[in-house]
């Protein structure tokens, strides 16, 4: 078994990473994921290789999970149909390259000679030991109204950036680094091995082939620092609990000058104390008197546009029973459209009666024909004494 096939039968199942079954869908997926991410990430974890392991793990995963193209790959050949660079049009079965599986002559010549033919990157790192830095995320929580509006929010994150003293070289004011003298400035070491020649990443100077022997004292070397930097994210009108705003180029700054990661906000929105959201369309439940019901009348409800509206109410409406408010409801992202709203109606039962409440009532009770005023407790009660017949026979 080949370096590379070993290293894929180790890897998790995606799908165990986030504890989801293989038929979960998107929203679960990103759910999960969310979780995680904020639970693993750098920042809540300093100094935990575990942890940064993992985060890496779910970040990987997700990106897979996350495409329905490479999610439909990867539920049919596993790990492997990202091996060699993932699908080719054109090639095997299933519109993968005849060599990208278990096996192929690619992992052979990877096995024995790393990357001979002159690749310039590894790993995340340049030729230069330049290293692309770490994804961010951040936890972002709006209320409803916003969610509606949109808005430009400001956010502090704390993250690594450039060094202002040595500009991102990692060496002192006054000296450069130097070409590294184990590898004589390729990054790569050989070393025979019976009748091949092995060539490895230069453990020396970690294959950037370059040494800073004079580091700069403020950032130790490695081209950045510890900051808090502050940023402001646009958050469209529409936008939905879950959803994750990417800011290119926020993320953490590269190492010895290499190019910075992302920043993922995470929106996160509050439980509001009247509507209840359900896609586009907003949801309220209005308890009104027994008396409204019954005879008809008109109420006022709020809208989520800071509005009040009327809603003329039938005589006779029953508890459960919806009204439709067109165009009423949220946002939709990115476009002018909005969706509905729905009240329904929640009949109240009166309490702490006066004595000439009670009377009225019981007047009521006596003069009305069950049949006609109360025709579904009427007709549950005539069904259930003819069960109490059945019974009997």
């Amino acid at each position: 078994m080949t370096t590379k096939e070993k290293a894929m039968s180790s890897k998790k199942d995606f799908y165990e990473i986030f504890g989801v079954d293989r038929k979960a869908s998107a929203e679960d997926l990103k759910k999960a994921y969310r979780q995680l991410a904020v639970k693993l990430h750098p920042d809540k974890n300093p100094g935990n290789k575990d942890a940064e392991h993992k985060f890496k793990e779910i970040n990987e995963a997700y990106d897979v999970l996350k495409d329905e193209q490479k999610r439909a790959a990867y539920d049919r050949f596993g790990h492997g149909a990202f091996q060699g660079g993932g699908p080719r049009p054109g090639g095997g079965a299933g519109g993968f390259s005849g060599f990208s599986g278990a096996g192929g002559f690619g992992d052979i010549f990877e096995d024995l000679f790393g990357e001979m033919m002159g690749a310039q990157q590894q790993g995340g790192r340049s030729a230069n030991g330049a290293r692309r830095g770490a994804d961010l995320s951040h936890e972002m929580e709006i209320t409803l109204e916003e969610s509606f509006k949109g808005k430009d929010a400001p956010i502090k994150v704390a993250t690594w950036q450039g060094c202002g003293t040595c500009s991102g070289s990692g060496a002192e004011k006054g000296s450069k680094a130097e070409t590294c003298d184990a590898c004589r400035g390729s990054g790569r070491v050989r070393a025979q091995q019976g009748f091949f020649t092995v060539e490895r990443t230069c453990t020396v100077c970690g294959g950037a082939g370059q040494v800073i022997k004079t580091p700069c004292k403020t950032c130790g070397g490695s081209g950045r620092v510890r900051k808090e930097k502050s940023l402001q994210v646009t958050i469209p009108a529409g936008i939905e609990d879950g959803t994750r705003i990417r800011l290119a180029g926020e993320g953490e700054a590269g190492v010895r000058g290499g190019p910075p990661g992302d920043l993922y906000v995470f929106m996160s929105i509050k439980p509001h104390r009247f509507f209840q959201r359900e896609s586009a369309n907003l949801h309220c439940r209005v308890p009104m008197p027994i008396h409204t019901v019954a005879l008809g009348g008109t109420i006022e409800v709020p809208t989520i546009d800071g509005k009040r509206i009327k809603v003329t109410i039938p005589a006779g409406t029953q508890t459960g029973q919806q009204f439709r408010l067109k165009g009423k409801g949220m946002t939709v992202l990115r476009s002018p459209a909005r969706g509905d709203m729905f009240v329904e109606v929640a009949v109240e039962t009166p309490v702490n009666l006066s004595k000439k409440q009670k009377e009225l009532l019981q007047e009521f009770s006596q003069d009305s024909n069950d049949a006609k005023t109360n025709p579904q407790s009427h007709g549950f009660f005539d069904k259930v004494k003819e069960l109490w017949e059945d019974l009997k026979d």
